[in-house]
């Protein structure tokens, strides 16, 4: 694959073969961006991971980097003042199932009750290829519309491992302090460890890299996560 100029000039920076102290490497990470927009920073972890194991949960990151999310809520009526009070961008029940039947997926997190899901499960052609999908395993099929919507404002986010085991989530943004972005990263690699499958053998993190949208990725220490 052909790099261009200012990525290759990116790369003599730093030690592409050396694993930096995490704060470190966001620095790098940082004094590599040179895109005209603010660079999202994005981490990559390999998990040691059998075929049949996987991971995936939600984490709340202490340093929010993004706008209000859109959040839509399928649910019946009895809780729909709960889901507009507490900010839902649109709410509603068979209405809006035929409107994303039809392909609409103008919101950023879907969020059903648990007596939705029948309906909302037919779906799955065009919430599913969009990651869009409400799932128990990320707290977003509930009945706690106000408390599930409180966490996603304040920056919760999903993280799960592909069929290779390896994870990538974004953490934040190049203009903010890398400290910041460390305290994600933190936040994500603790909750990782949480949902080490009981099973696994040896070390559970492989590998874990940071990278800016158009930068190369800058390998972090791992023992300095722990």
């Amino acid at each position: 694959m052909k790099r261009g100029k200012k990525y290759r000039e990116s790369l003599k920076k730093y030690d592409t073969e050396k694993a930096y102290e995490l704060n470190e490497a966001l620095t790098v990470v940082k004094s590599m961006a040179y895109a005209k927009f603010d660079e999202t920073v994005e981490l990559s972890v390999k998990l040691n991971l059998k075929k049949s194991q996987s991971v995936r949960d939600t984490v709340v990151l202490p340093n929010q980097f993004r706008g209000e999310k859109k959040v839509l809520v399928f649910c019946k009526p009895e809780k729909e003042k709960e889901a507009q009070d507490a900010g839902a961008a649109f709410v509603g029940a068979d209405e809006l199932i035929e409107k994303v039947k039809g392909g609409w997926t103008d919101f950023d997190v879907a969020v059903a009750t648990p007596d939705m899901m029948k309906d909302v499960g037919k779906l799955g052609m065009v919430l599913g290829r969009k990651g869009l999908m409400p799932n128990p395993k990320t707290g977003t099929v509930t009945f706690d519309i106000k408390g599930t919507l409180a966490e996603l404002q304040k920056g919760r986010v999903e993280f799960r491992a592909d069929k290779t085991g390896v994870m990538h989530l974004a953490v934040g943004k190049v203009s903010m302090e890398p400290a910041s972005v460390a305290e994600n990263v933190k936040a994500v690699i603790t909750e990782v460890k949480r949902k080490r499958p009981i099973d696994v053998k040896g070390e559970f993190i492989r590998t874990v890299s940071v990278a800016s949208t158009m930068g190369p990725g800058v390998w972090v220490a791992i023992k300095d996560q722990d």
